[in-house]
């Protein structure tokens, strides 16, 4: 950058810039923006980011986001522990949630199979999940990733891995357009999926 943006900027429109979906347009107007705020807004933005880090952790059970281990969902004695979910992400959950339409149980992955860039099923939270179902007292299973190449390669691994431990194994119905992601989808589309969701 030019001497004429002082290094404490630049290196803040660097950060924002690797953040997804953040281009260096918009680092440059979110930089611009906290240099002409209040240092309130600065310090608050600073303070959400420390907490951040510092106060939350991925679940044991589920490897949601959480604050608490185990988290509000999988410790919640009115959930149905006989439905697990498995989502790609954790926004995923959220998207589920919203939809008022499932009471059971989740299962994050924290991404998909992709061979492409590199992503395989160890890198995943399969294992926990085949070891999850196998010791607790599963019914079903309802793969929930996002419709697409690596979604519909990791539903398949899953159902692959899955086969064995004697549950039933369903997929969200295709009312998901493809090539989505989960957690753009609008509430009734997400609800029908479930509803309408089949046995592999």
């Amino acid at each position: 950058m030019s001497k004429a943006v002082p290094q404490p900027v630049t290196q803040l429109i660097d950060a924002f810039s690797r953040l997804p979906g953040v281009g260096p347009k918009t680092a440059s107007r979110l930089t611009y923006y906290l240099l002409r705020a209040p240092d309130e807004v600065s310090q608050s933005l600073a303070d959400a980011l420390a907490d951040l880090k510092t106060h939350t952790r991925f679940c044991s059970v589920c490897h949601n986001i959480t604050e608490n281990d185990p988290c509000g969902i999988c410790s919640d004695s009115n959930r149905d522990t006989s439905q697990i979910v498995v989502v790609e992400e954790p926004l995923d959950v959220l998207a589920v949630e919203r939809t008022g339409a499932f009471n059971g149980l989740y299962h994050v992955l924290h991404g998909a199979i992709s061979p492409v860039e590199g992503v395989g099923p160890e890198d995943l939270k399969i294992r926990e999940l085949v070891q999850r179902v196998e010791n607790g007292n599963t019914l079903e299973v309802i793969i929930a990733t996002n419709p697409g190449m690596e979604g519909d390669a990791t539903a398949m691994y899953l159902q692959r891995q899955l086969a064995a431990a004697g549950v039933k194994i369903t997929r969200l119905a295709r009312g998901l357009p493809t090539g989505g992601d989960l957690e753009y989808v609008d509430s009734v589309t997400l609800m029908r999926a479930l509803q309408g969701r089949h046995e592999m």
